[in-house]
């Protein structure tokens, strides 16, 4: 089998649509583009979302916000949970074993009288307390 000697295979290739070549074949006068108008015009682009001077979908769907990708803090109250002021160390596990909170948390946030007071025992980077004493 010779370069020179290939063929595409039978049925694979079609000829091309010639417009505007007379009536008989069937694409002449306009040219398949039908009627008058902006559309039948050389150069004609529609805009993206652009339905004929319809309201577009996008804009007639309500708005929805964003959902922010910083993190917030689980947040627990030592004041209604005592079990967390209890403990000698705090941290992600030690809490996990008194309190359950989703698997998610990447940070805890203890609030409440007493939080302070618990700075020291804290032993994990991703435990803080609240500000005020």
């Amino acid at each position: 089998m010779a370069l020179e000697n290939l063929k595409p295979a039978q049925g694979s290739t079609k000829d091309r649509k010639r417009v505007g070549r007379g009536q008989g074949s069937g694409m002449g006068k306009t040219s398949t583009r039908g009627g008058k108008g902006q559309t039948a015009r050389t150069g004609y682009k529609a805009k993206r979302g652009f339905e004929g001077g319809q309201q577009p979908l996008q804009r007639r769907l309500p708005k929805v916000g964003f959902t922010t990708q910083i993190a917030k803090p689980y947040v627990i109250n030592v004041e209604k949970i005592t079990k967390v002021a209890e403990l000698a160390e705090i941290t992600l596990d030690s809490i996990a074993s008194v309190h359950k909170f989703p698997a998610s948390t990447l940070k805890i946030k203890l609030i409440g009288k007493g939080a302070s007071e618990l700075a020291s025992k804290i032993k994990d980077e991703r435990i803080t307390t609240s500000g005020r004493a």
